[in-house]
């Protein structure tokens, strides 16, 4: 009777170490996939014509965008089912525009540690 008890203990831990091995495989491979999706995105996007600059929301499902495409910039409302161009902007009339060189500077795989070393740079000490 006690022999059937013992076995049953270890049984049950094997089956818990068993499904803990199996929820950390599940685990990273979600990570994993993950980072991929987001390299292949970030591939897809970096070398196109088209490019949001800025987005404001006004409503639930409204937004004016600044966007770039090629050399011009444009001002667009993008509703649930419209999307419509409000004006054309030069460079000149944007308050923030990062220049190639700016662009250029931006870490795509900065760490979170030097992002807020960076910040803590910019921050004057009283």
């Amino acid at each position: 009777m006690v022999l059937l008890e013992i076995s049953s203990g270890w049984e049950s831990f094997f089956q818990l170490v068993g499904i803990l091995l199996i929820f950390l495989f599940v685990l990273v491979l979600t990570y994993l996939v993950t980072k991929w999706i987001a390299g292949y995105q970030q591939g897809i996007t970096l070398h196109r014509n088209i490019q949001v600059m800025e987005t404001f929301r006004v409503n639930n499902n409204k937004f004016i965008q600044i966007i770039q495409v090629g050399k011009k910039y444009l001002v667009i409302s993008v509703c649930k089912d419209t999307i419509n161009v409000l004006t054309e902007l030069t460079e000149d009339q944007l308050t923030y525009f990062p220049s190639a060189e700016d662009r250029k500077e931006i870490k795509l795989n900065e760490s979170f540690q030097e992002i807020l070393d960076n910040l803590k740079k910019k921050i004057p000490r009283k």
